[in-house]
């Protein structure tokens, strides 16, 4: 095989620059977020935990997880047990399916979560301050095209762009106790599309 492949391959693959940016912005936010304890994709478990009971909300099956992180549930199951040795998240029965279990955040977990937002939210702003305008948003709708066209058989994955002001309620119902129930996280399997039924993957 000629040199020149090799060459191709590594100017042009999506999938490796997209690894390679993943990586370094793993490294970024673990290295901000060790004095809560959590790496980066900790952090993303415990924030997609971070919902209202309420209706139209899913609950938090290791299917609906696994969807929304993009990851398989072997690998959700393993984390989450990391977590729940540390008594950051909790197992419980599912409320209609015994067979089937339901992944909560512990007051724990909603403590170091807290604790974590405003470091995020600082780093990430320094992030996006570092980009050229609007490339942020459009990095993030590039993205979630590419995720979608290549995740299809991915139950609850995003299918429409989160707006700024959802992100916003989310985090707001970690960092204030008066937001009303149902209005803060939307952190559901599919959160910016609330108008289609809405379906707890097992």
């Amino acid at each position: 095989m000629p040199f020149h492949t090799t060459l191709l391959v590594k100017d042009r693959c999506l999938c490796l620059h997209l690894q390679r940016a993943a990586r370094a912005l793993a490294r970024r936010f673990d290295l901000v977020l060790k004095p809560t304890g959590l790496t980066n994709g900790q952090f993303s478990l415990l924030m997609s935990l971070n919902r209202p009971e309420s209706p139209g909300v899913p609950l938090a099956t290791m299917g609906c997880v696994a969807g929304l992180l993009g990851m398989d549930r072997t690998t959700v199951t393993a984390a989450a047990q990391v977590l729940f040795r540390r008594n950051l998240l909790t197992f419980e029965v599912h409320p209609t399916d015994q067979r089937n279990k339901v992944l909560k955040l512990s007051s724990e977990g909603m403590r170091v979560l807290a604790e974590a937002v405003p470091i995020w939210t600082r780093e990430h702003n320094r992030l996006e301050r570092g980009m050229v305008d609007g490339v942020p948003e459009r990095l993030r709708g590039d993205l979630q095209l590419v995720a979608r066209q290549s995740s299809d058989d991915l139950p609850g994955m995003p299918t429409q762009k989160v707006s700024p002001n959802l992100a916003r309620r989310s985090i707001s119902t970690i960092l204030s106790s008066d937001v009303p129930r149902g209005e803060g996280a939307d952190a559901n399997c599919d959160p910016s599309d609330r108008s289609r039924p809405v379906h707890d993957t097992a």
